[in-house]
């Protein structure tokens, strides 16, 4: 029986009244299968007797006989769907606290899967299979499983709520759209949901959109964050140049101080050997003022600094030697010539600085031209630098292109105003820059000078600084530039190169007469076996507030 039970479905024990596994079932005379109790009721209100299934009249209620043989099937089948069921029930979520629990499950309950939006019951895994495979009941509405299911439900009427009263803004049944709600504006419940849905994916884009605004506004305050950085940073290095020229300067003060009162004391002690003694104790205090002055000096504490400075900047208090028979030295203004010696450093310092900064303001966007290119130089697609490739590329010579020399203009012109960029020459030996007036001469060998349209500085043997002029001018330069900044002012006249980090300026061409467009000129020469491989770079310009 249990192999045969095996081939059996659920299908063939369910009553097609109720739906359900037979209770005590019986056969009707055209050989169909009922609940004694379903098809009694059933021909209890229907006249004439009829098989629900295949409508066969009876002209007489037929005698109804229990069939043992399905009974027996139907109670084992029950069983074995017990026994599934239970097993299923082990095996599924028991409901959790916040989780919708199975309406049908006794005991332990279960998680449910789905909500019957017709039954208004919540379902397990068990519980729900009725409603995937009769007939009957996949029918009805199934969705994810919620609570409070007798909330869709009319109160007042006990119907389902499947329309929208659009005049009141609540949901409601058929009965009030002919009752209370009659003449109001009314819509299926799937129409205005669709309707709220659309609203709210627009309110979700417009709440995206502000998200987005504000995740950029984030953006632009920590970049506004990072430039005052850089900012802070470009403000320290430049406290740090101006104050290590500082420092320098008192220290050359201090030793000529010294050096000073050290040639008196000498010439005191020949003259007076008796007032040796005293003079030493003098030079000892000397010393010590000395140290404090040295020690101030290093210290990076403006305020202590300036308050400090105006007690050191007194006289010396030395012993007055004039009723001594032998003359005392005099020290009146030598600090006082040390101190204007260090604020002439200062102020020269200081007005490089500011030199800078007002032509760096002037800065423009530079790239090269690949069509003025020599064919030995590598340009990248960006434009911004140039290097010696050692091999000559197969390239068009058309007129702007320059045949021999090392040499590429940029893509920009300049006929007046004031313009400024600048250049990386870091791990270079040779290089040329400046600006080139547009009917220069580009093929053969070049001699750069005014005379010919070039205003250019350049650098030959890693050390040797030369300005273009007629004749060439040799540059005396404390520090060799590893950026230098090139400044042109068209209607003056002028055009200046600077060292940008040591804020110094290298050389100016002026008076020029310029009457035709200037292009910025570079050539990264020949890379001398490697020793010269470095390229030409146009940086970006950091200004130096």
């Amino acid at each position: 029986m249990s192999a045969a039970s095996c081939l059996l479905t659920e299908d063939q024990f369910l009553c097609s009244i109720c739906l359900d596994v037979f209770t005590d079932p019986v056969s009707t005379p055209c050989g169909h299968n009922f609940c004694k109790a379903c098809i009694s009721q059933h021909w209890d209100t229907k006249v004439p007797y009829q098989c629900p299934n295949c409508n066969k009249l009876f002209h007489t209620r037929p005698e109804l006989l229990v069939n043992t043989f399905i009974s027996e099937m139907a109670a084992q089948f029950r069983q074995s769907a017990q026994q599934k069921a239970s097993r299923s029930s082990s095996e599924q979520q028991v409901v959790k606290p916040g989780e919708v629990p199975c309406d049908v499950c006794t005991g332990t309950r279960l998680k449910a899967l789905k909500s019957c939006l017709v039954c208004l019951a919540s379902y397990c895994e068990t519980h729900l299979e009725p409603h995937l495979a009769r007939a009957g009941l996949n029918k009805h509405q199934l969705i994810d499983p919620v609570e409070n299911l007798e909330g869709r439900m009319c109160v007042k009427h006990d119907k389902l709520l499947k329309l929208f009263c659009k005049t009141d803004q609540v949901c409601v049944c058929m009965l009030c759209t002919v009752s209370e709600h009659k003449t109001h504006d009314v819509v299926p419940l799937k129409e205005e949901y669709e309707g709220k849905k659309a609203e709210l994916g627009k309110t979700e884009a417009e709440i995206q959109q502000m998200i987005q605004k504000r995740r950029l506004k984030i953006q632009e305050m920590n970049r506004s964050v990072e430039l005052s950085k850089e900012g802070a940073d470009r403000e320290i290095a430049d406290g740090v140049q101006v104050f290590t020229a500082l420092k320098e300067s008192v220290e050359r003060s201090q030793a000529e101080l010294i050096d000073t009162i050290k040639e008196k004391q000498r010439e005191t002690e020949e003259q007076a050997e008796g007032f040796i003694r005293e003079l030493e104790q003098e030079i000892s205090e000397l010393k010590k003022r000395s140290s404090e002055v040295e020690q101030l000096s290093r210290s990076e504490d403006q305020l202590h600094l300036l308050q400090s400075f105006t007690s050191l900047n007194a006289a010396p208090p030395t012993k007055n030697w004039t009723e001594v028979r032998v003359r005392p030295p005099s020290y009146e203004g030598t600090v006082v010539r040390a101190v204007t010696q260090l604020e002439e450093t200062l102020s020269k310092q200081m007005k490089k600085l500011l030199e800078l900064k007002r032509v760096q303001q002037y800065e423009v966007e530079v790239t090269l031209d690949p069509d003025t290119a020599s064919p030995y130089l590598i340009l990248p697609d960006d434009g911004k630098q140039v290097k010696d490739s050692n091999v000559r590329k197969n390239l068009p010579d058309n007129p702007k292109r320059f045949d021999y020399c090392f040499c590429v203009l940029a893509k920009q012109s300049f006929s007046s105003g004031r313009f400024y960029y600048e250049v990386q020459v870091k791990g270079k030996t040779e290089w040329d820059l400046g600006v080139a007036r547009e009917s220069i001469n580009r093929k053969g060998k070049i001699a750069p000078s005014p005379q010919n349209g070039y205003w250019t500085i350049w650098l030959r043997n890693e050390n040797e600084y030369q300005a273009g002029a007629s004749p060439s001018v040799r540059l005396s330069l404390k520090s060799q530039p590893e950026k230098v900044g090139v400044f042109v002012d068209y209607e003056e006249g002028l055009v200046s190169f600077y060292d940008v980090d040591a804020a110094a300026l290298i050389y100016s061409f002026t008076g020029c007469c310029f009457k035709e467009k200037l292009y910025p000129y570079f050539s990264p020469s020949n890379n001398k076996g490697g020793k010269n491989s470095a390229p030409l770079i146009i940086s970006p310009v950091n200004p130096t507030e």
